[in-house]
């Protein structure tokens, strides 16, 4: 086992809560939840995370894995008026509506044939703005952010996976250092808290299905390019049951939407993670196994989470997506005849559109895709 398994799945756990936790906390008190329910609500998302991504990555030896619908939570946050009982309903429309999906196989067949080369530009162009992200804190804190983006172009001459952990462990330390950290509470164990739905129709058009939409069009799908562009063929329908049945399970806990990971998951499927691609699957459990531990603890963990200054969980998180930003590059433009279909997917993605809701990524694939097809449709006429 090679130490660089455990760091990668670690480091994206790291990133994965702590850059997204406080929309999670927005989110239920968009809707109303009380302190029970938000705290039942962060274990069940954490425990449905943990369970996908082991049963998900040990089934199909590949690294697959989950995260919860951050841009699902953006999307609660926005609404109004939306008792958490009637939006618990909602949770389980929009999960019912993914299994619906993962059973229409000419979907499925879709996800499964994006090309190589549109899925790693749509990659590097998510990761580009974590990596430019680094470079805003540099002038509000740069006796925290420039130390450490040093160590880290030290370190990497050695080591790329010990260089992103020293950033961590330097970073917490440098934090504390500074007295840029709130006082932490006594950790406490997490309790889950049953929450009635209540099936408003005009709650689950409101929200269940663009909750659905969008976890489909700006997570789902990204995942599955994810996957593509590290050179797997994911099992989209497998992928889609398992997290859909997840999502109806612990929606009546609070939880919202469980979906592929984009982000994070980049962390645990490039060569960083294991140079032999054929057990980066490893991953998976030590992944599973950190979100276990939120789950147990997750209440008490967001207050840890929330002690660190934001700048140092941006740094870690850009500096941890440098390698993966590397590999989608290279790889967008390896066939010189899909270079321009890839410049296109990659400068739509990096664009930060958002359109009807929807983020750059989805938008950025439509691009890609719709140029790819042109292309292969006009070419044969050219010759």
């Amino acid at each position: 086992m090679r130490a660089s398994v455990v760091i990668s799945a670690l480091i994206a756990v790291l990133v994965g809560f702590g850059s997204t936790i406080a929309i999670i906390l927005a989110a239920a008190s968009a809707v109303g939840a009380s302190a029970a329910q938000t705290s039942s609500w962060i274990a069940a998302l954490c425990l449905s995370l943990a369970v996908t991504t082991a049963v998900l990555s040990i089934r199909h030896r590949m690294p697959i894995v989950t995260a919860w619908s951050t841009p699902g939570a953006v999307l609660i946050v926005a609404t109004s008026g939306i008792s958490i009982n009637a939006a618990v309903g909602a949770y389980m429309f929009a999960a019912v509506l993914i299994l619906l999906t993962a059973a229409f196989r000419p979907i499925s067949a879709l996800i499964e044939r994006i090309p190589k080369s549109i899925a790693s530009a749509m990659l590097a162009g998510v990761v580009l703005s974590f990596v430019l992200a680094i470079f805003d804190h540099v002038g509000t804190e740069p006796y925290l952010v420039i130390p450490l983006l040093i160590l880290f172009a030290i370190i990497r001459v050695f080591s790329p996976v010990w260089a992103v952990l020293a950033v961590l462990f330097t970073g917490i330390a440098l934090a504390y250092l500074f007295n840029l950290t709130e006082p932490l509470a006594p950790l406490h164990l997490s309790r889950f808290v049953w929450i009635t739905p209540h099936f408003e129709p005009g709650v689950l058009i409101g929200l269940g299905v663009p909750l659905f939409l969008v976890t489909m069009a700006s997570q789902n799908l990204p995942g599955f390019a994810v996957l593509t562009a590290a050179g797997y063929k994911p099992p989209s329908r497998s992928i889609l049951t398992v997290t859909g049945l997840a999502s109806l399970l612990s929606a009546g806990a609070g939880a919202h939407t469980n979906n592929l990971a984009a982000i994070t998951a980049s962390i645990c499927t490039g060569a960083d993670a294991h140079p032999d691609k054929d057990k980066r699957w490893l991953c998976g459990p030590f992944y599973a196994a950190g979100y276990a531990v939120l789950a147990v603890f997750g209440a008490s963990l967001v207050v840890l989470f929330a002690s660190f200054p934001a700048a140092l969980i941006a740094t870690i998180a850009g500096i941890a997506l440098i390698g993966p930003l590397v590999g989608a590059l290279s790889n967008s433009m390896d066939d010189e005849k899909e270079r321009f279909i890839a410049i296109t997917t990659f400068v739509v993605t990096a664009s930060g559109l958002s359109a009807f809701g929807i983020g750059s990524a989805f938008w950025g694939l439509a691009a890609g895709l719709f140029v790819y097809g042109l292309d292969h449709f006009f070419r044969p006429h050219r010759a």
